[in-house]
């Protein structure tokens, strides 16, 4: 309860004061029943989000179901629609008062020394200026919004990157894998089609191998229940390997029991069975072409706190040591410097986790995201020492339904043998 009155208050003051600023700009609409349904509408737009909110919290059913949080996602949408613009505006509004406050401050202070050029009946003029800009650059998050939510969450990228080693095998030169990440399931909850066409996207790249970094699920196994038999098309000739992310543990959710999370878990192991993939907790198997055989190892979940750190590389990667080559599928990144790189022989490490926080801007010119503030490796192909990085932007979206700037990832790795 109390956090709804901290969010009332913050997006009514929010309103309030985005609404002051309009007035100054149009101070005088055409007619009066045109200004009624500007305030109407105006004020509809937070009534709605605080209603929604507060249906979420006290009215909608609880239990392990993915509309609960696709409803969390699109009020984050919502919020996002209406108030980073207002923010935008805000902020250029703010400039403007300050000014125009500034400039009757000093007005008076000559005034009050009586100081020629001044005339005492004069008012300060104010300028909108800044405001009519505030609105034309708030188009800007708006506009990116409703692309990131319409279009960006479903244009699936394919990625290709060839990477040489002097450690591959011959036979294994020309290796195809499909690397995918944090498909976070739940958040498709009505749209099948979508993850059906990533699918015939991914079984179009001819893998020889598919491997997932994890995060299944936001939440809770049950999410899949309805994406079994459209996951499971996915195959490869020498097999899918997986891993679990942080999300897959269902510690974000507040359990009956202890025993309804581990049953959580069981599930999750199963339904990695069910749709195909060879499920690595701190295991690793090999895959032979040739009689050349490589390593292909999984830790569970490895982050830097708050998230979990069940992995362990030392168990995972226990009798890989005869392998010439060896890939480990690790969730976050920040695992790669923490642990990876001291363990000299992982050639490849494949991870996700980041989304590339689902924002950002990438060209010739600059690439930069959000994620770069929490971790230096957010995304694509890092280098140290002959060992490689890659990083997945994701497949999937979780909190925010959409993708602005990052459109979800579909990465193709081509191994090939340098002698």
């Amino acid at each position: 309860m109390l956090a709804l009155i901290i969010f009332i208050v913050l997006i009514l003051l929010i309103d309030i004061y985005s609404f002051k600023g309009l007035r100054t700009i149009w101070n005088k609409p055409p007619n009066a029943g045109l200004a009624l349904f500007i305030k109407i509408v105006y004020w509809l737009v937070p009534l709605a989000l605080i209603s929604s909110v507060a249906i979420m919290l006290f009215l909608w059913p609880s239990g392990p179901d993915p509309r609960i949080f696709n409803g969390h996602f699109y009020i984050i949408a919502f919020t996002m629609l209406f108030y980073l613009p207002k923010l935008v505006f805000i902020f250029f509004h703010l400039i403007e008062d300050i000014i125009f406050l500034t400039e009757r401050a000093i007005k008076i202070v000559f005034r009050l020394f009586k100081r020629e050029g001044i005339a005492a009946g004069k008012k300060s003029v104010r300028r909108s200026f800044l405001s009519r800009a505030g609105i034309v650059i708030a188009l800007i998050p708006f506009l990116a919004v409703i692309y990131g939510v319409a279009i960006g969450r479903f244009d699936f990228q394919v990625i290709n990157k060839k990477i040489e080693f002097t450690t591959l095998p011959a036979s294994f030169n020309g290796f195809r894998i499909v690397h995918i990440s944090d498909l976070h399931i739940g958040s498709f909850y009505g749209h099948k089609d979508r993850v059906r066409h990533a699918v015939k996207i991914i079984n179009e790249q001819k893998p020889d191998m598919i491997v997932f970094t994890g995060d299944l699920v936001n939440n809770f196994t049950a999410e899949i229940d309805d994406f079994i038999d459209i996951l499971a098309e996915m195959n490869a000739p020498y097999g899918m390997y997986s891993i679990l992310g942080n999300h897959d543990y269902g510690d974000y959710y507040q359990w009956e029991s202890e025993a309804e999370k581990e049953q959580n878990m069981v599930d999750m192991i199963a339904v990695q069975k069910q749709i195909g993939f060879r499920l690595l907790m701190n295991e690793w198997d090999s895959v032979v072409i040739k009689g050349e055989r490589i390593a292909v190892i999984g830790v569970e979940n490895w982050g830097e706190p708050p998230f979990p750190q069940y992995g362990d590389l030392e168990e995972a990667s226990k009798g890989t040591g005869k392998f010439p080559f060896r890939i480990l599928l690790t969730h976050d990144p920040s695992h790669w410097d923490a642990e990876v790189l001291v363990e000299n022989g992982i050639d490849l490490s494949l991870a996700g986790h980041t989304h590339g926080m689902q924002f950002g801007i990438e060209n010739r010119f600059i690439r930069w995201s959000p994620s770069k503030l929490q971790y230096p490796r957010w995304a694509g192909l890092f280098e140290e020492n002959g060992q490689f990085l890659y990083v997945n932007r994701g497949l999937g979206y979780v909190a925010f339904p959409g993708r602005i700037g990052m459109p979800p990832e579909i990465t193709v790795i081509e191994l090939r043998a340098v002698h």
